[in-house]
């Protein structure tokens, strides 16, 4: 009797360990499928980044593409020039640049090689510029027919905002006007 009972408890404790070994094993399995999904999730989420970065890159050559034709050509810029008939069409020429460097820099913004800090910067230095102001002030019409919440619209406010300290400033030091936005 005695002896059944040993072998009794033994075989109870080797089932035990088998069975929290099997426990064991289910577990590392499910974490493991866990991670190796979560890893492919962030394979998907890393690859569909890159497509939409190739897609704004391919984007932003097409509108310049597009817009130094209408530059080269007042035929053809006339096919988008929405400004003033009463501007010159130099300035409106000029205005055309202007807006290519303005988008310019909104695509290295929404494919995040700016922040909106850096953003800030670069607008700041553009807004030196004379012709620039003009542009920024002659195409306030399009910016406002934008949709208030579009990422777009908020940026326009954002250098409205830097346009508005920079003819406010007392100082000939641009370059620490306004107060650059943290992201």
């Amino acid at each position: 009797m005695a002896t059944q009972k040993r072998f009794a408890r033994r075989l109870g404790s080797t089932a035990l360990t088998l069975l929290a070994a099997t426990a064991t094993v289910a577990l590392t399995a499910r974490q493991w499928r866990s991670e190796k999904t979560r890893l492919h999730e962030r394979q998907l989420e890393l690859e569909e980044l890159a497509i939409r970065r190739t897609a704004l890159a391919h984007q932003q050559r097409m509108h310049w593409e597009l817009l130094a034709r209408a530059i080269d050509d007042p035929s053809l810029a006339a096919v988008i020039d929405t400004y003033d008939q009463n501007i010159p069409a130099e300035s409106r020429r000029q205005f055309l640049y202007a807006n290519a460097w303005y988008v310019h820099l909104y695509h290295l913004y929404q494919a995040e090689l700016l922040d909106r800090e850096e953003l800030y910067t670069r607008l700041r230095e553009f807004f030196q510029s004379a012709v620039f102001r003009e542009y920024w002030e002659a195409s306030r019409h399009m910016r406002a027919s934008l949709d208030e919440s579009s990422v777009e619209a908020q940026l326009g406010k954002m250098v409205d905002g830097l346009v508005r300290d920079l003819d406010e400033s007392d100082t000939d030091e641009w370059w620490v006007v306004g107060n650059p936005p943290t992201d």
